[in-house]
């Protein structure tokens, strides 16, 4: 009976790891304890911080009440786990296990916590910018290539405790790398591109782009692609890389638009009225908001019409559209010639027959 007992409080040492049932009880205990504790803690630095989260305070009080409340449980998890299996005696090998654990949960919330921070200053940045269309169309790339870094130096800093050899590592990464690469060249090259346009800036979120045989206004500027809304409301999606290939033109970035008027008056327009004309289409675009005029001249003598050439400028093409410009210069210069009475010349087509006599 004596050596059955012995044998059944051997078996429960090992099951409890050679801790008696009261070290267990106690280390759960200060696991609970310092749980509850950290969670207090963050209730409390959470209230008295929140007072600080408004902009009239400086950023660093507002940064971190942003982060004491997003402090996830992880964090908790990991110190509690920490802190319980100091009160116990366990093996090198579970004590092995349960320190890594920690870390690996301290690390996540680590990777959060810069996370957060990036996403606080991104938002700080994005008020204080305004309506920032330049800013807002690098947010997402920056984003993403932060949050790649921070997790991939993460991720190294686990390994290396786990006892991953890094070195190693790494040469054996940079070799398949190579291969990574070339098979994802076209990903890369997108990549790469939408940093290149995060960087030069060619253009922004609601700009109006020519590209090719494609027209339309920047939507969104993402990781791979760039999305444009044409006239005629379909979306159009260009890789990165292409458009940075392509010969873009940026009316977005005009601060003049140039319009070019052909006006055709007919022969029989009598001397005096066509000496008139260029003086009055200048009145004309004067009158205009926003416009700017350039010249007026009788450039060409046409077939069955006198060409008299109108080029004039749009200021601010984003507040005054071009084409409501042109618009109102056009019924202004049909209202002006009907006064005037000067008659516009259409394509019309002469024949001229000549009649033979009899021959005798």
């Amino acid at each position: 009976m004596g050596e059955y007992l012995s044998h059944k409080i051997e078996a429960v040492q090992r099951l409890l790891l050679g801790n008696s049932l009261m070290d267990w009880l106690v280390a759960g205990i200060v696991a609970a304890a310092v749980w509850s504790g950290l969670w207090i803690l963050r209730r409390l630095s959470a209230s008295r911080y929140k007072k600080y989260s408004d902009a009239a305070h400086r950023a660093p009080l507002r940064l971190v009440s942003f982060l004491v409340g997003n402090t996830t449980q992880l964090l908790f998890l990991a110190v509690a786990l920490y802190a319980a299996q100091e009160s116990l005696t366990l093996p090198d090998k579970v004590h092995h296990y349960v320190y890594n654990i920690s870390l690996m949960l301290f690390l996540v919330q680590v990777g959060l916590w810069a996370g957060l921070a990036l996403r606080f200053y991104l938002e700080m940045k994005e008020l204080e910018r305004g309506a920032d269309r330049v800013f807002a169309g690098s947010l997402n790339i920056i984003n993403f290539i932060a949050h790649l870094v921070v997790w991939s130096l993460l991720t190294l800093v686990a390994l290396e405790n786990l006892g991953v050899n890094i070195t190693a590592l790494l040469a054996g990464l940079g070799v398949g790398g190579v291969a990574v690469a070339l098979a994802l060249q076209n990903v890369l090259g997108d990549l790469f591109a939408s940093l290149s346009i995060a960087l030069d800036k060619p253009f922004v979120v609601g700009d109006t782009l020519v590209i090719d045989t494609f027209t339309g206004k920047v939507e969104y500027i993402g990781i791979k692609s760039t999305r444009l809304r044409s006239d005629t409301g379909e979306q159009i999606i260009l890789s990165n890389a292409d458009m940075l290939k392509s010969r873009v033109r940026n009316f977005g970035r005009a601060q003049e638009q140039r319009a070019l008027a052909t006006i055709r008056v007919t022969y029989e327009t009598p001397a005096d009225k066509l000496q008139r004309i260029p003086p009055l289409l200048e009145s004309i675009v004067r009158e205009q908001a926003n416009a700017r005029f350039e010249r007026c001249h009788l450039k060409s003598l046409g077939d069955s019409a006198l060409h008299f050439e109108l080029s004039y400028f749009v200021q601010q093409p984003n507040l005054n559209p071009l084409l409501d410009l042109q618009q109102a210069v056009n019924f202004r210069i049909i209202d002006e010639f009907r006064r005037l009475g000067v008659e516009f010349d259409y394509p019309t087509q002469r024949v001229i027959l000549a009649q033979q006599g009899n021959r005798s």
